[in-house]
Order: C-alpha cells, then structure tokens, then sequence
C-alpha cells in the first residue's frame, strides 16, 4: 500500500462529526456551574498603560507580587526601581501604546471570557476538588507572551489573540498563528491546566507514550469544555479533521507498517507529534501532529471501553496499558 498517495481530499463525509463524537446541541451541568466561586480577570494592560511615572510602576509590583515575580521576572533585575524603569521606557514606546490601544479596540470588556473561565475552573474543581483557582491577568506583551500559565498564576497576551485580519500580528508561522484567535483562548488555557493533572511514566520515551499523553490532555479539554468545538482544541480546521477521519484506517497503517508506535529516535518522533503545517510523512495534504490526534481517539475509546473517571484516567501512566485495553481500531471511512 503507497500511503504517501492519501489524498486527504476527500469530500467532507463526517461534517457531523468531531474527533468521532456528533455535534450536537450542548448545554453544560447545571449542578457543577452552582458551585460557588467568583472569577474577577484583572486588566494588567489597564494598570500598566495608564502609569505615568516610575513611581506608578514600583506601587503597581507591590500590588501585583505574583505578577512581577511570575510573569515580569522580578528576581532577574537587580532592584524594583531597574524592572521599574524598564517597564516606563516600554510603556511609553508609540508602537507599544498603538498595540495597546488596537487590545482595547478588539477587548472593549472580556465579561464573556470571565464567564469562560468561571465555568472552567468549577468543571476542573468538580473532578478535582484540590484544585485552587489561580488569579488571572490579561497584558499586552508586545507578542513577548501569548500564556503564562502556573499554579498560581494565568496571564492572557490579549495582543496575541488579535484578529487574523489586523495589521499587528505575531511572528509565528501562519498554520500556527490561524489558532491565534479568541475562540482557542479558553481550550489553550486548559490544554496547559491539563499537565499538572497528567501522570507519565518518565522512562517510556516511546512515540506511542507521547501520543497517548496528548491524548489524555486533549482527552481532558473535552472533558472540561464539553461544548467546545474540537476544532479548537486540537487546532484542526473542520475540513481537517473530517478529512482525517475519512483517512483514519490509511494513517493507522501507516504507523503499523513503519511500526512506529515503539519509536524512540525524536527526529522521528517529531514528525508525528511536532509542530508542523503538515504531516509529510504520510502526506502533503495531511495536517501536522497527527500523532497527538491519533492519540485522542485512542484515548477516548479507552475511556470507553474501560468507562473510567476523568481522575483515574489521568493519573494512568502505563501508555501501553491504555492503548491495549482501549481496543482501538480505526473507523472506516464510509463511517
């Protein structure tokens, strides 16, 4: 079989699917969004762009210790009037003011994102309850940041989520800057909470580990944005990701074939779960980080197949396990 001949051009067959599960209309557990606890994002770019002197910057790194410790990197200058100084002659940069004032323009009020995020945190306490809601800032970085995200701590990089239209744009590629934009905040904040609830075996540096741990982290996502389009979460196009179902059975024998699941050599690896605008090992037209959307599907059936809690399915480090037992097969593409 010549996999490299997938077309991945395909007519759109799965429109109604999404990662194998129907879009339909979604509403999200009552009794978790009861759960009392407030959300307030605090605007930093507000604060910071509204300083006037020196002295404004050094009360705004007291008020905000956590922010100029994480996110500033306090520790780094050698007093607060140096990281001080520093943040006024930025500040008062034209170029900076103009990115801050096209922020404003797109986030008049961020009501909406606040709400996101509320809801988020109760889903995370709901199947954690450990967790501890960390406080939440939005800047303008000057596309030095586009997240920060710790235990303690969440800063959004407003100038990052521009539109794909707007004349300030990061210095990314484009099939990575496309999921740059304000739906893929919230999903990208969680994919990251994701890690610290993501148990691994530190000794498995197989490809088949590194699928089954972005699986477990998309697996996760969905779990606490359960009405969130997969789109993004795992940064497919619609087309992308009925295309690649249509091609599941030619992209998991690819992997068999080439046995690639046992793979430790991370060049190899790379070409599977890196960041790519195409999978070009298996196609031209086959989206990158196919290996990571393997690795959902995967998951999910294990989640299935074993009907385990979002927890216990975290804390598995065994990727062989989970993969086994799952009982993968891909769908056929008439499917």
């Amino acid at each position: 079989m010549n996999l490299s001949r997938i077309s991945f051009l395909l007519p759109v067959l799965l429109v109604a699917f999404s990662c194998g599960k129907k879009t339909e209309t979604c509403e999200l557990d009552s009794d978790i969004l009861k759960m009392d606890l407030n959300l307030e994002i605090i605007r930093g770019e507000d604060e910071f762009f509204t300083a006037k002197t020196q002295e404004d910057f050094l009360f705004l790194l007291e008020k905000h210790p956590e922010f100029a410790k994480i996110y500033l990197q306090g520790e780094l200058y050698s007093t607060p009037d140096s990281l001080a100084a520093e943040l006024l002659a930025i500040h008062q940069d034209s170029s900076m003011r103009e990115l801050y004032d096209s922020v404003k323009v797109e986030y008049p009020e961020i009501t909406e994102l606040e709400k996101e995020l509320e809801n988020t945190f109760k889903y995370i306490k709901h199947y954690f309850p450990d967790f501890k809601v960390p406080k939440v800032y939005t800047f303008v970085s000057g596309f030095n940041s586009d997240l920060v995200v710790t235990e303690e701590l969440i800063v959004i990089g407003l100038d990052y989520f521009l539109p794909a239209t707007h004349t300030f744009q990061p210095d990314l590629a484009r099939y990575m800057a496309d999921r740059y934009e304000r739906p893929y905040i919230v999903p990208m904040i969680v994919t990251a909470l994701s890690s610290r609830f993501n148990e691994i075996n530190p000794q498995d540096n197989t490809l088949l580990a590194e699928m089954i741990y972005y699986g477990k982290s998309y697996h996760f996502t969905k779990a606490i944005l359960p009405c969130t389009s997969d789109q993004y979460i795992i940064g497919y196009t619609p087309k992308e990701i009925s295309d690649s179902f249509a091609n599941e059975e030619l992209i998991w024998a690819h992997f068999v074939e080439n046995e690639l699941l046992y793979e430790t050599n991370p060049f190899e690896i790379r070409k599977y779960i890196g960041e790519a605008p195409f999978t070009d090992a298996i196609s031209t037209n086959a989206p990158g980080r196919l290996g990571r959307w393997l690795g959902w599907n995967i998951v999910d059936d294990y989640q299935v197949n074993e009907n385990v809690d979002l927890p216990t399915l975290m804390a598995n480090k065994d990727a062989e396990q989970i993969f086994r037992q799952s009982g993968y097969r891909p769908r056929p593409a008439n499917q």
